[in-house]
């Protein structure tokens, strides 16, 4: 077996999550990425995990449920299943998952269900959701190749070369050399991150405004005491993680009811098993008032209409053109590699950590304070080479952000 596979899944587990002696481990995986998932488990154990627990899913059964099962199985979710997240987040278990999905598995299914099943869902699950979103456990999404992604992503190619090049492009993307130094290069990397926000926390910007040459113009307001956020987060006992491998963002939450103008997605957007594409949303005061696309547009529109909040943002992300991912020049059908490939915006619940003491504030105190709360949480890409974000002071002055797609601070 090839050695970085290992070292992969250490990554994911000791430095991801940073598994404790004593902790249990959920992993939620694809039952044709188990041998994959048992590597985790087994780096896991390895570090003192008092219990390694399998979720299973599998593409052929979700869509064979969502295009054939009982309408009202859309609008309910078993008690176990809520049980299964929400007790375990209580007991502070750390949470794996392992995303590898056909990136149009759901094409063709009614996006009305799939909306239906998301409420139903974080409805049960509002404990386990909670606790994610305001990191009082450390998660982590990392993600390998499967047959039917790998073909999307690398068309013209066999399924072995195609499988082999996206395993590659992983690889690149989460600083897997081959060399065992993974490790020390994600702590180079961290640095890197922590330095550039620590930068736009001292400017304290109180708008930030988008332009680039696909129609995107763009003014977005920012809460009074917002944080930018990037790289490792801390649980309330200090216990520090990376949500996501890789991760190359900064990002902040704006103001619910802050955000003017137009933005043009950059990229294809994969979303509930299905590819949006050619899309552009008019924003006023906040509020998605308009969508467009060539490709996907009726579930675009579901998306953005699942509660009140998902018509609004919740982040604001600021990421370079020239960074790992982009410059494979490979379109990966996957939000976890693509939005960390271009500047991106969210749809839906904003996180708690972008305000000042914010993790510590009820729902209606986020409200108060500007932040978006939905059952949704959608990242679409914006970032193009031509990008430019400048940022207003709040003593008037104009700061470049970003210019032609890249940091300018």
């Amino acid at each position: 077996m090839d050695a970085r596979y290992t070292e992969y899944a250490r990554l994911l587990v000791e430095v991801g999550l940073n598994v404790q002696k004593g902790q249990t481990l959920i992993i939620a995986s694809p039952v044709d990425c188990a041998w994959f998932a048992r590597l985790c488990a087994e780096a896991a154990y390895d570090v003192g995990c008092r219990e390694a627990v399998m979720n299973w899913h599998d593409d052929a059964l979700t869509r064979m449920k969502y295009l054939r099962a009982d309408d009202a199985v859309f609008d309910e979710l078993p008690r176990w299943q809520a049980d299964f997240y929400n007790d375990y987040a209580q007991q502070g278990a750390a949470y794996l998952a392992i995303s590898a999905t056909d990136p149009e598995n759901l094409k063709g299914v009614d996006p009305t269900r799939l909306t239906r099943a998301l409420t139903a869902s974080a409805k049960g699950r509002e404990i386990f959701r909670r606790a994610q979103m305001n990191n009082v456990i450390p998660w982590c999404i990392g993600s390998i190749p499967i047959p039917s992604w790998a073909k999307t992503v690398f068309p013209g190619v066999s399924e072995e070369e195609a499988m082999d090049r996206l395993w590659d492009a992983i690889f690149q993307s989460v600083r897997i050399t081959g060399e065992g130094n993974a490790v020390e290069l994600w702590r180079r990397h961290q640095q890197t991150l922590s330095t550039r926000l620590n930068k736009l926390n001292e400017l304290n910007f109180v708008s930030l405004h988008y332009t680039n040459s696909l129609g995107t113009d763009l003014t977005i307001r920012l809460p009074e005491g917002h944080l930018w956020a990037g790289g490792s987060a801390f649980t309330p006992k200090g216990q520090e993680f990376i949500a996501n491998m890789p991760t190359e963002e900064i990002f902040t939450a704006p103001r619910k009811d802050g955000i003017d103008g137009v933005v043009y997605a950059a990229m294809p957007l994969v979303h509930d098993g299905n590819v949006i594409d050619g899309f552009h949303m008019v924003v006023r005061e906040g509020k998605i008032v308009e969508v467009h696309a060539e490709k996907g547009e009726e579930t675009l529109k579901a998306a953005v209409t699942v509660d009140e909040g998902a018509s609004r943002f919740g982040e604001v992300a600021l990421v370079p053109y020239d960074s790992p991912i982009r410059n494979q020049q490979i379109l990966f059908y996957n939000t976890l590699f693509d939005e960390n490939a271009a500047c991106h915006l969210a749809f839906g619940e904003a996180y708690p950590e972008c305000i000042r003491g914010g993790e510590n504030m009820t729902q209606e105190e986020l409200s108060a304070h500007g932040l978006n709360h939905s059952n949704t949480h959608v990242d679409f890409m914006i970032g193009t080479s031509d990008l430019s974000i400048t940022g207003l002071t709040h003593d008037g002055r104009t700061v470049q952000v970003f210019e032609n797609g890249n940091f300018a601070l």
